[in-house]
């Protein structure tokens, strides 16, 4: 059964496969450099090994936006980006994935009433401004390094795409390991805090429960990569700037930066350990990095040269998407929760409890002499008023009342004295 509900999981994967790959390997395939064939077998085997040993840091801080914890609700999130980012791959227009799984949590969160994270919501969003922008902040650099090189060593044309091609390859390795790592917690990152494998150990190596998901992810975005990523590639690699050899390597480069960055959790330390601010672990959005990269060429070297129209197309994808992803979702949870009764949310609480005392007032009726109330943080969608005359004696008393009218939902209830039970 289990595998079942991760069936929209791996279709997500699927369709980041069929869609991001182009973000590796597009710039190359669309400048003639690398065959397709060639692009897909090598994004496939390090878009696994990506997933598997550096996926769970940004899949930590996606899980922060909305704790989605029962697996109906996670199939049905998955599911409803999964078909959000497979429409537009349908029109072959680079959506962004980071946005399609954002807006179906929150699709979530509106529909279960759950609180969504706005600190981790604005990071995340920031990244989706900060990522193309250091996309092309990187593109600009390394093309002017690149240019200089050239010019001061004088290889031999035919010499100087060989090994273009060569750094091709390797880059591109890299940026699918970055893809793979960065982006494997739009895929199973919903599913985490649901579902629980076993520890498997093969002798050199041992998985854990989030590892055996991610791994089923990255299979999953290999399979998107084979079937259905070539035209998406050769959107963003030649219609929206015609790229040359060295442009096509410095935008791979770029874009394999960006990610590796934001999902690099040495890197993060390292940066903390200097007394600077740690770079958040978050999902980037590939489509927006390697679109920023191109860019950043294409301004360096005339805005003529940018086809705007298409830039146009893929802009309003990407506004659009997190919405349809919200929409989406909250219909489709409606309808797994009502018409084919499968929970969304679990409601109770599996965390160990973490205990508080407060004190009584010492006018409070029926203190009996005890010192404190028990609190035990929990959550709850019961009424304040129902919840606390169902189960506390002491409702008109000022300790009650101090914490329950505050919000309309208390964070925790209160329970009777020891005296009391």
């Amino acid at each position: 059964m289990i595998f079942f509900f991760l069936t929209s999981g791996l279709f997500l994967g699927w369709s980041l496969g069929a869609n991001d790959a182009a973000n590796v390997f597009g710039s190359a395939v669309g400048s003639r450099m690398i065959s397709f064939l060639k692009a897909a077998i090598i994004s496939s085997i390090f878009v696994i090994i990506g997933a598997v040993f550096q996926g769970e840091g940004a899949a930590e801080t996606l899980g922060k936006l909305g704790a989605v914890n029962a697996l109906g609700g996670s199939f049905t999130v998955a599911l409803s980006a999964a078909l959000t980012v497979y429409f537009m791959t349908r029109m072959s227009i680079p959506v962004s994935t980071t946005q399609a799984i954002v807006g179906a949590i929150i699709g979530w969160n509106l529909f279960t009433g759950s609180r969504t994270d706005i600190d981790s919501l604005t990071t995340i969003v920031t990244t989706w401004i900060s990522g193309p922008v250091l996309g092309g902040l990187f593109a600009i650099l390394l093309y002017i390094l690149i240019r200089r090189i050239k010019r001061s060593t004088k290889i031999h044309l035919i010499r100087y795409e060989s090994i273009i091609r060569t750094c091709l390859i390797i880059v591109g390795a890299f940026a699918s390991y970055s893809l793979g790592a960065n982006n494997i917690a739009n895929v199973m990152g919903v599913f985490v805090p649901a579902v629980n494998f076993g520890n498997i150990n093969l002798g050199f190596i041992s998985l854990n429960s989030a590892q055996q998901l991610f791994l089923l992810g990255g299979l999953a975005i290999a399979a998107g990569i084979f079937t259905y990523s070539e035209r998406v590639m050769k959107t963003v690699g030649k219609n929206i700037f015609e790229l040359s050899a060295d442009a096509a390597l410095i935008v791979v480069l770029s874009h394999s930066l960006v990610l590796f960055i934001f999902s690099s959790s040495r890197l993060s330390e390292f940066i903390s350990g200097l007394g600077l601010p740690a770079i958040p672990l978050v999902p980037v959005s590939s489509s927006q990095v390697i679109v920023g990269a191109i860019l950043g060429i294409g301004i360096l070297k005339g805005a003529r040269n940018i086809n705007f129209r298409v830039l146009g197309g893929i802009a309003s994808g990407w506004l659009t998407t997190p919405v349809i992803a919200c929409i989406m979702s909250f219909i489709l949870l409606f309808f797994v929760q009502n018409v084919f009764d499968i929970t969304v949310q679990e409601t109770g609480n599996t965390s160990t409890p973490q205990e508080t005392r407060i004190q009584y007032p010492a006018s409070a009726p029926g203190q009996n002499n005890q010192s404190s109330l028990l609190i035990e943080k929990r959550n709850l969608s019961t009424p304040p008023s129902i919840f606390f005359t169902d189960i506390c004696p002491l409702w008109n008393c000022t300790a009650c009342l101090t914490i329950a009218r505050p919000s309309p939902v208390p964070p925790f209830f209160l329970d009777r004295p020891s005296s009391m039970r």
